[in-house]
């Protein structure tokens, strides 16, 4: 009989454990119209989106001589594999919550993600809590 509870404990063990992990990743699985690649407004750089644990992240795949010499000036020296999108949940239908680095500024800022479109985002970094944000609106490329 308490080889059976102890199966049956396991049993429960191994289903709360299971809807833990698929809750975990969860906000991932919701970030699909976000996944890919994304252009800068002009055209300077690209950023790729991924899971990073149980959250949204951008990388940078590919930045012009321009961008890459603003990086270095402002002390990156490898602009190509910077995480310039930080740690996004989602807020909402469409809508995510994060932080972005700015490699020009050498600044991490409160950052909002707004899905335009499956071939647009928006992407607000944020001082003063988020009160005051500056845009701008990335197409997938």
């Amino acid at each position: 009989m308490r080889f059976g509870k102890i199966l049956a404990g396991l049993g429960l063990a191994a289903t709360v454990l299971g809807t833990m992990q698929a809750s975990a990743q969860a906000p991932v699985a919701a970030a699909t119209g976000v996944m890919g690649t994304w252009v800068n407004p002009r055209g300077t750089v690209k950023v790729q989106t991924g899971a990073c644990g149980d959250k949204l992240c951008g990388w940078v795949v590919w930045a012009n001589a321009e961008a890459q010499k603003d990086a270095k000036d402002s002390g990156i020296d490898k602009l190509i594999g910077t995480e310039l999108l930080q740690d996004y949940h989602p807020t909402g239908n469409g809508k995510w919550q994060g932080r972005v680095y700015v490699p020009d500024m050498g600044q991490t800022f409160y950052s909002k993600i707004e899905q335009q479109g499956p071939n647009s985002l928006k992407i607000s970094g944020c001082i003063l809590g988020g009160w005051i944000c500056k845009s701008q609106v990335w197409q997938r490329g």
